[in-house]
């Protein structure tokens, strides 16, 4: 089982990053395999960051033989994605925009149908856009078919929207702590999916 970490901030180290990595341990506790992305890394390659439409349907021109090649694979090999972003004017980083715009041939094909989706926001203030960041997390996510979750789990409780926390992260141990039950909540609901996800991949969507 593989579970993709998607960071949304340009920052590799900051506080998004904390959030996302503090769920490698409960995933690889699960025998999954985790591999982290860095979004700003992955766009810094390509001629244009952001998609044009310069084909429809995508023929893929723009991004062939590149790192976002790659991600892409990977993310059809998914059983789980956890997507993070700071909050920007109460919504996601331009940066994990940009890439979620480029993820059209994903969807054409049903790649990410009924793969398990789950965000985490960091707010620069407790109360600074987290929810609208994390709904707006929740409706890419759904565009592409995914199954998505929030931080509720059996042991813990019944949870929220998914995991918020507040800069610094590491000085949030309340937002770290839910960034954990988050990560257990994708790895059970894709344990229990995974039969969803293999008759669509053998199909072909």
């Amino acid at each position: 089982m593989l579970v993709l970490a998607i960071n949304g901030s340009p920052r590799r180290a900051g506080s998004t990053a904390q959030m996302l990595l503090a769920t490698r341990e409960v995933v690889e506790a699960a025998g999954a395999k985790f591999v982290f992305c860095q979004v700003s890394e992955v766009l810094a390659e390509l001629k244009i960051p952001y998609c044009v439409v310069c084909s429809d349907p995508c023929a893929g021109k723009c991004f062939s033989g590149t790192r976002l090649e790659d991600v892409f694979n990977l993310m059809r090999q998914a059983d789980g994605i956890i997507m993070g972003s700071p909050v920007y004017f109460s919504t996601v980083s331009s940066h994990l925009k940009a890439f979620w715009d480029r993820t059209r041939p994903l969807r054409r094909e049903k790649a990410l149908l009924n793969v398990v989706g789950g965000a985490l926001t960091v707010g620069g203030a407790r109360f600074g856009g987290q929810e609208t960041a994390l709904r707006a997390m929740h409706d890419m996510m759904l565009c592409q078919g995914m199954t998505v979750v929030g931080d509720g789990y059996l042991e813990d409780d019944a949870g929220h929207q998914g995991a918020c926390a507040q800069d610094p992260a590491s000085e949030d141990a309340l937002g770290l702590q839910r960034a954990r039950i988050l990560a257990r909540r994708v790895v059970e609901v894709a344990l229990a999916t995974r039969g969803l996800r293999d008759r669509s991949r053998v199909t072909g969507g």
